[in-house]
């Protein structure tokens, strides 16, 4: 039997996680990663979620008798997934900080500090999957609850990292979750699922970037030219978005949305969400910077982008498409061509290829 630190979030999945570990034999471990101490000072309603999720965590070693720790890991987390967070919004990008939270931090830091520490692995509450394949390599597979599965941000794991994981809940859909969380009388069985940012919680993004990006107020121009309103500061703002911008559109049945945020003349483009609307749909998106999951894995496949399935968000199906390929004037940054149009990619936002496994991530 191996012994696996898990990393016990203070939600039911993590804490089912470790039960399934224990019932198997090994020796199981928990600890919790503290990530943020709120410098910000933001105003959370109720209490400040890490202490919430420490106590609930906490709870759940105690009831199965695992030896528990808190490990301080804020600095860390600030100087890769804050600074990342707050650096994309800056630059117009829409980050996900919740994909590089799990390569930098769970699967980062986390995992060194177990392997440092004599542990054979670590586990979390992913509902995801891995395959150890015959040639020593692995894959990484959605969960198998459809609903729930968490592959999508898991996509820029590397080998390294895949070798040392285990996701137990990967075979269980959520229901069988919360039923084995009841049966074994778990503290948190009940426990609602954490929402929203890592971090920040049930607290808006906005109220957060309030405090490391100042307002830089300009116009909002409708599809026409005619400037129409005024809006605080571009980084407020995302490609597609309909909530929030603060307009009324005074037409019947028809939302203003986001189509294009000019730096230049710091100006902020909106339109009517029609299939005509400048700017907003396309039927090619661009990506650069590939990360394969398993180098070795697209070639026992086949060509890795003949009939490979994109997913640019979650959690939105995989949609049918043409395939990568790399047209002779981008010979470094193949794009994904569509069967039909659909609102463009958000520049910054990851884009995740499926042939029965994920195969990899590109921004």
């Amino acid at each position: 039997m191996s012994r696996i630190l898990v990393a016990l979030s203070g939600g039911v999945d993590s804490a089912v996680a470790a039960l399934l570990l224990q019932r198997q034999g090994h020796e199981v471990h928990a600890a919790y990663f503290r990530t943020w101490m709120n410098e910000e000072g933001l105003p959370f309603p109720g209490e400040c979620p890490w202490e919430d999720d420490v106590r609930n965590a906490r709870a759940v070693a105690e009831h199965l008798g695992l030896p528990f720790r808190i490990l301080d890991l804020v600095r860390d987390y600030r100087e890769t997934v804050v600074q990342y967070l707050v650096d994309g919004y800056r630059n117009g990008l829409t980050p996900n900080p919740d994909i590089i939270c799990n390569r930098e931090m769970k699967f980062g830091v986390f995992l060194r500090r177990a392997m440092a520490d004599g542990y054979d692995a670590i586990a979390t509450g992913h509902y995801a999957r891995r395959r150890a394949n015959a040639d020593g390599t692995f894959d990484l597979l959605e969960g198998l609850d459809p609903n729930k599965d968490q592959s999508y941000f898991l996509a820029l794991l590397r080998q390294e990292q895949l070798a040392q994981a285990i996701f137990p809940i990967g075979e269980l859909l959520k229901p069988e979750v919360r039923r084995l969380a009841a049966e074994a009388k778990l503290p948190n069985a009940e426990r609602k699922d954490s929402q929203g940012i890592c971090f920040l919680g049930q607290v808006p993004v906005q109220d957060f970037l309030e405090r490391h990006i100042p307002d830089a107020p300009g116009p909002i121009v409708n599809a026409a030219g005619k400037e129409i309103g005024r809006h605080r500061g571009l980084h407020r703002f995302t490609l597609g978005q309909r909530k929030g911008i603060g307009l009324p559109s005074n037409t019947d049945h028809e939302h203003f949305v986001v189509v294009k945020k000019d730096f230049g003349t710091n100006t902020l483009h909106v339109a009517f969400d029609k299939p005509d609307a400048p700017w907003l749909y396309t039927g090619e998106a661009g990506a650069r910077d590939f990360t394969w999951i398993n180098p070795t894995g697209h070639r026992r496949a086949g060509h890795p982008r003949a009939g490979a399935l994109p997913r640019r968000r979650h959690p939105r199906p995989l949609q049918p498409a043409a395939g990568w390929h790399r047209p002779p004037s981008f010979r470094r940054d193949p794009t994904r061509p569509r069967p039909r149009p659909s609102h463009r990619g958000l520049p910054g936002s990851r884009a995740h290829g499926w042939r029965g496994f994920c195969i990899g991530d590109r921004k």
